[in-house]
C-alpha cells in the first residue's frame, strides 16, 4: 500500500488551495457539531423513554432533524445582554477565544487518504497545544462576568484542565514513542503497518488499551462533559462561566463544546483506532473512491466515540470535585507514566 504523502486539496494556485481548504474546514466545523448535537438529542430521548425533538424538519425530512437549525435561528433573535458590572471587552471576546482553537485544530486532522489541510511534522503537538488554549476563553468569561457563580465555574474548569491535560498528553506521547513521529498522517500509516508481536495486525487501541482509556476519560474532562461537568454544575452554580451569556455568544460556547467532542474523538481515532483504514493491513482503493471511503470510515469511528460520550452523560452521576481530582492525580497520571515506561521497554524488545 503506497503512502499518501500529499493533500488532495494542494493545488497549483496557492491562494485557490488555501481558500478551498479553509472553506471545507469551515463547512465541516459548522455541520459536524450539528449532527452530533442532533444525535445527542435523540439518543438521550430514547434512553429516557421519550421521543425528543419531532416537529422541526428540513424539507420533507421530519423527525426533528431541523431542531438545531431552529435553535440557531432562535439564538440569533435573542437580545445580546452584557451585565453592567462586566468587563465588556473581555466578556465579548471570551466565546471567540473558546471557539477558534477548536476550528484551528481541524487543520491538521487527517480524515481520509489525502483528506487533510496540512500534514505538519509536529501535528499531534500542534493539536494538543492549540486545543488547550480554549480554557482561556472560559477563564475570561468567568472573570469578566462579575458573577460569583461564573467565577467558581471558571476556577473549577482551570483546576480540571490542569489535572487532566497531563494524562491526555502522556497517553498521546506513548503513541509518539512507539511510532517515532509527531505527524498525524505518519501515525495513521505506522498503525496500518503495525503487527502485534510481529504477526497480528491490530490498531493501537489493543496494545495501548490503558492509554486509550486514559485519553478518552481525559478528553471527557477537558470538555467538561458528564460525569466531569463540575465547572457547569447547574444545580450548584447555575451554568458556570456561561451564566451571564445570552444569544449568539451563548451559542458559540455550546458550539465549542460539540465541536470539541468531534475534534477529540477524531484525535482518538487517529491515535488509537487506525484513522481512515478499516483495519490495519486492510487497504483502500486508490483515488477519489478511496478518499470517500476513508472519510466515511473515519466519520463512523468519530460518531461511535461521540455516541459513547452521550451514553455516559445519560448513565453516570456527576463526580464531586475531590473525586475528580483524586482520579487524575492518584490514578491516571501514575498510570500514564507507567504506560510510557512499558511502551519504551516494549519498543526496545520488539
Amino acid at each position: 500500500m503506497a503512502i499518501v504523502a500529499q493533500s488532495l486539496f494542494a493545488l497549483d494556485s496557492v491562494w485557490l488551495s488555501l481558500g478551498l481548504k479553509l472553506g471545507l474546514i469551515v463547512v465541516f466545523f459548522l455541520t459536524a457539531p450539528l449532527a452530533i448535537g442532533y444525535m445527542e438529542h435523540k439518543v438521550m430521548a430514547h434512553m429516557q423513554d421519550r421521543m425528543g425533538p419531532m416537529e422541526a424538519g428540513i424539507g420533507p425530512i421530519r423527525h426533528g432533524v431541523g431542531q438545531l437549525v431552529a435553535d440557531g435561528v432562535k439564538f440569533i433573535q435573542k437580545e445580546d445582554i452584557i451585565p453592567s458590572a462586566a468587563d465588556k471587552w473581555v466578556f465579548a471576546w471570551a466565546p471567540a477565544v473558546s471557539l477558534v482553537p477548536v476550528l484551528v485544530v481541524l487543520v491538521v486532522i487527517p480524515f481520509g487518504p489525502g483528506v487533510w489541510a496540512e500534514d505538519l511534522d509536529a501535528g499531534i503537538f500542534f493539536a494538543l497545544a492549540v486545543s488547550s488554549v480554549g480554557v482561556l476563553g472560559i477563564l475570561m468569561a468567568a472573570w469578566s462576568s462579575a458573577n460569583k457563580y461564573s467565577l467558581m465555574g471558571g476556577i473549577r474548569a482551570a483546576a480540571q484542565l490542569i489535572a487532566y491535560e497531563l494524562p491526555l498528553v502522556l497517553a498521546a506521547a506513548a503513541i509518539v514513542l512507539q511510532t517515532g513521529t509527531l505527524s498525524l498522517v505518519g501515525i495513521v500509516e505506522a498503525q496500518h503497518e503495525f503487527r502485534l508481536f510481529g504477526a497480528v495486525p491490530v490498531p493501537f487501541a489493543v496494545p495501548h488499551l490503558i492509554g486509550f482509556g486514559m485519553f478518552y476519560v481525559a478528553a471527557l474532562a477537558e470538555l467538561s462533559r458528564p460525569p466531569f461537568d463540575m465547572p457547569i454544575a447547574d444545580s450548584e452554580i447555575i451554568f458556570g462561566h456561561m451564566t451571564e451569556y445570552t444569544g449568539l455568544r451563548y451559542a458559540f460556547f455550546m458550539l465549542s463544546e460539540y465541536a470539541g467532542m468531534v475534534v477529540l474523538s477524531a484525535l482518538a481515532t487517529v491515535l488509537f483506532l487506525g484513522g481512515w483504514y478499516p483495519w490495519p493491513g486492510v487497504g483502500l482503493p486508490a483515488g477519489a473512491l478511496g478518499a470517500v471511503l476513508g472519510f466515511a470510515i473515519t466519520m463512523g469511528k468519530i460518531v461511535g466515540l461521540t455516541f459513547v460520550m452521550v451514553w455516559l452523560r445519560a448513565t453516570f452521576p456527576r463526580l464531586r470535585e475531590d473525586q475528580l481530582q483524586q482520579m487524575s492525580w492518584l490514578v491516571l497520571i501514575p498510570l500514564a507514566l507507567l504506560n510510557i515506561v512499558v511502551v519504551a521497554i516494549a519498543k526496545v524488545m520488539w
